[in-house]
């Protein structure tokens, strides 16, 4: 009986090892795929805060705060702070080249004051100008130059100021008053870092040029008198900044 049963036993083996063959060895498991390159393609919000600095020159030559003034001219040196907003959408088009469009709104305080001595009407009198700008946005467009995560930028558009006047004498009771918001241009540029999964922050610097631009000041004391002044803006603005991008690569 042994002799049956070792017999079979060694067939059986036989068959299997054949069948092994046949099959074949048990397949390798694939390695993981590659993650996807980074992309700076993405639409983006985010917000921003920083400092800025300008001139805000007033130029009377119609006489309207100069006849009470004893001024024709001042030039102010503005500086202040920013904080706002940005929503863009960005497109990697090339391995270096991203092109994209942005609109952005700040609030603030851009402003100073100065006064100007006027002994010609008072002995001992000063006029006082004041200006301030309290609101900056943007539409640009910008262009970008990537390596990895890293992006620089330059960026340019149109403009928009909000801004308010004053030119007051307590002595001699005149305190003319005036607010505009006037369109202008801007350019710029920065470097920004996407540091983390949809996290981005950038360090951007802006120039707006809004020119000379006819601003009408009214007296709000008893004499109302009303008329144009001539003002000269530009400002600078250092601003750092945050974006969350959805539909970034990882």
């Amino acid at each position: 009986m042994k002799t049956p049963l070792l017999a079979g036993a060694a067939l059986s083996l036989l068959t299997a090892s054949a069948l092994a063959a046949d099959l074949g060895a048990p397949p390798l498991p694939y390695p993981p795929a590659p993650p996807p390159p980074f992309t700076w393609t993405s639409c983006y919000g985010g917000v921003h805060a920083g400092g800025g600095f300008g001139q805000a020159n007033l130029n009377d030559t119609v006489g309207t705060v100069s006849g009470v003034s004893g001024f024709t001219s001042a030039n102010l040196d503005t500086s202040g702070w920013m904080a706002g907003g940005q929503l863009g959408c960005d497109y990697q088009f090339a391995p270096i080249w991203v092109v994209g469009i942005e609109g952005a709104g700040s609030g603030g305080h851009i402003g100073n004051r100065t006064t100007i001595a006027v002994p010609a009407v008072a002995a001992g009198d000063v006029a006082t100008y004041k200006q301030s700008t309290d609101f900056l946005a943007s539409v640009t467009a910008r262009l970008g130059y990537a390596w990895d995560h890293w992006m620089l930028y330059a960026k340019g558009g149109v403009a928009e100021s909000g801004n308010n006047y004053y030119v007051f004498d307590a002595q001699q009771n005149y305190n003319f008053q005036a607010n505009d918001n006037r369109t202008g241009w801007t350019a710029g540029a920065g470097i920004e870092w996407a540091f983390w999964e949809d996290w981005s922050v950038r360090l951007e610097y802006d120039y707006y040029g809004f020119g000379t631009k006819s601003v009408t000041f009214i007296d709000s004391t008893i004499s109302g008198v009303t008329g144009p002044l001539n003002v000269k803006q530009n400002v600078q603005v250092i601003t750092l900044g945050a974006n969350f991008h959805a539909y970034a690569g990882p």
